[in-house]
């Protein structure tokens, strides 16, 4: 054979295994599965549009509908200043999207019998067996006090243990410890020391009777550690990433797949700008691309720590909406898949109407009250980064929209794009 025939046949082959890698889910004609092709491209449109108007770099959008791919498409630039386009099998942090999975790890050791969610932390943790609150005393200071009772297992999946990102009334003592915000992945210490050391803070709010979004899930993520006897990127890899074949989520990205990591911007006046390498803390969030490459890599944050792809993302969630399994690999059984996806807080304020909490996700319970086009019953969260994820089990839909943006301001992305998808619905 000749050396450019065999050049030839190894660009062939390449294809071939690239076009197997990123069809997990079929793509499919919309109207096969319920979606109209013509009014999906009216949210073809305006996705370019944000691009166009530089209020996005680029971004990363997959619709299922019945298990398959109605719609998948990416859009603008991976790099922009490089003229280097998005690709369906780009990576992105998906900062609080980790949430989900850490939740289901949890579920997941449940199901062994090796803890129950209405255990003590303590139980695991010793050092949350005595926490503290701060209480605002209405004068600029605060005054410390005992926990009326121990934090729980739920209470942190519901994110109602009262623990915060370190802003609260005891802020200057967070400050001090260094545990302010939700980045970890600069961190040079292992998750079990961080979240040793913040259980000697005081918390923001009594166990039980506010909803207090913050370090809950970080907890979690070293419990799971501590239960499992492994490290959390290895439980994870178990449990969840190779039976999915989730191949391209992780804490810290290996350096050959560097080149797939889309950039960061921010969005200005005059448009969005390329953060700053690695970035820095501005508040509660890391601004700037972060410590997901050249990092320490010793901090599995449960809270907001990974990188995945669309599509990986998309397996997760459509593993959720089918009860539990995905293919032959079943993940949880349907009974907790059940218990997650329905409402824990009762009738703590959580701050939109209609929407309460489950283990793990945020849960629509009336249609009205949130005001936006959906179903009761739908479950999802999102991303410091502006990623958004959503589960409608009514219309057996998931949608994984993946972009970078940090801050985010001026743009209604995240609603046009609900819009756009419930209108292209024909079925």
């Amino acid at each position: 054979m000749k050396v450019t025939n065999l050049k030839s046949w190894v660009i062939i082959l390449g294809l071939t295994l690239s076009t197997i890698f990123s069809q997990t889910f079929r793509e499919v004609r919309p109207e096969s599965v319920g979606l109209s092709s013509k009014r999906l491209e009216r949210l073809t449109n305006k996705l370019d549009n944000y691009v166009s108007d530089e209020k996005l770099p680029g971004g990363v959008a997959l619709v299922l509908r019945k298990g398959k791919a109605a719609y998948f498409y990416s859009f603008g630039y991976r790099d922009k200043e490089l003229m280097d386009p998005m690709e369906k099998d780009d990576i992105f942090r998906i900062a609080s999207q980790t949430k989900a999975i850490i939740s289901v790890g949890i579920m997941i050791l449940q199901e062994k019998g090796l803890l129950l969610i209405q255990d003590p932390v303590g139980k695991y943790i010793p050092e949350y067996n005595n926490t503290k609150v701060a209480e605002d005393d209405g004068n600029g200071s605060y005054k410390v006090v005992k926990a009326k009772r121990k934090i729980t297992i739920r209470d942190l999946l519901t994110h109602t243990a009262g623990i915060g990102w370190g802003f609260g009334p005891a802020k200057d003592v967070w400050l001090k410890e260094e545990i302010m915000g939700w980045y970890f992945s600069h961190r040079d210490e292992s998750i079990q020391a961080t979240i040793k050391r913040l259980a000697k803070l005081p918390m923001d709010a009594q166990p039980g009777e506010k909803f207090v979004y913050g370090l809950s899930i970080d907890i979690l993520g070293a419990l799971i550690e501590v239960v499992s006897n492994q490290p959390l990127d290895q439980f994870l890899k178990n449990e969840i990433f190779d039976p999915l074949k989730m191949n391209d989520t992780y804490f810290f990205l290996p350096f050959e797949k560097k080149e797939r990591l889309a950039k960061v911007y921010s969005s200005t006046k005059n448009g969005i700008k390329l953060a700053a390498e690695p970035g820095k803390r501005v508040g509660a969030s890391m601004v700037g691309q972060g410590h997901y490459i050249n990092g320490p890599r010793m901090s599995f944050s449960g809270g907001a720590g990974l990188l995945s792809t669309a599509e990986d993302y998309a397996i997760f969630l459509q593993m959720m909406l089918n009860e539990g399994q995905f293919g032959k690999k079943r993940i949880l059984s349907r009974k907790s898949v059940e218990l997650m996806t329905t409402n824990h807080i009762a009738d703590i304020s959580f701050g939109v109407d209609g929407v309460r909490f489950g283990l793990g996700f945020s849960i629509l319970e009336q249609l009205g009250g949130r005001g936006m086009l959906g179903s009761i019953g739908e479950f999802s969260w999102g991303g410091a980064y502006h990623s958004t994820y959503w589960v409608d089990p009514k219309e057996d839909m998931v949608v994984v929209y993946f972009t970078q943006l940090l801050p985010a301001m001026n743009i209604d992305d995240h609603s046009k794009l609900r819009t756009l998808i419930y209108q292209s619905i024909i079925d």
